[in-house]
């Protein structure tokens, strides 16, 4: 499995081939508590690095996901829609949001690594 990039608005990020796959971490569902409603992005919008691209509620908040690249949106996960439940027992999984193509290798590699953000989330406390 290829392997997990990460930003400090705690999305994750997989790269495979020439696409990017898009979730929140396993840190950021503890904090929303219960998700309960997703709204993905649609299939073929272009977004811009930081871009508020999806929303995420939970029984606590909704918050804004970003584009932690640029590119075009391929894909959103369906399965979302019926069981936004995915985040919170499979983040880094089931529950990723969306896919992106045209990305920047480069761009990824530039993301913490899983050392470098568990640092980060540990600085938070």
């Amino acid at each position: 499995m290829a392997e997990l990039r990460f930003t400090k608005d705690h999305e994750w990020v997989r790269l495979e081939g020439d696409t990017a796959t898009v979730g929140i971490t396993d840190h950021a569902q503890n904090a929303l508590g219960d998700v309960v409603f997703v709204d993905l992005p649609e299939a073929g919008r272009d977004v811009t690095e930081g871009e508020a691209c999806a929303v995420v509620e939970s029984v606590k908040a909704a918050s804004d996901v970003y584009a932690p690249l640029a590119g075009r949106i391929a894909e959103s996960n369906a399965a979302l829609g019926e069981n936004p439940a995915l985040i919170n027992s499979d983040p880094t999984g089931e529950g990723w949001f969306f896919k992106l193509t045209a990305v920047d290798a480069a761009a990824v590699a530039a993301l913490m690594d899983e050392a470098a953000y568990a640092a980060f989330v540990d600085g938070l406390a």
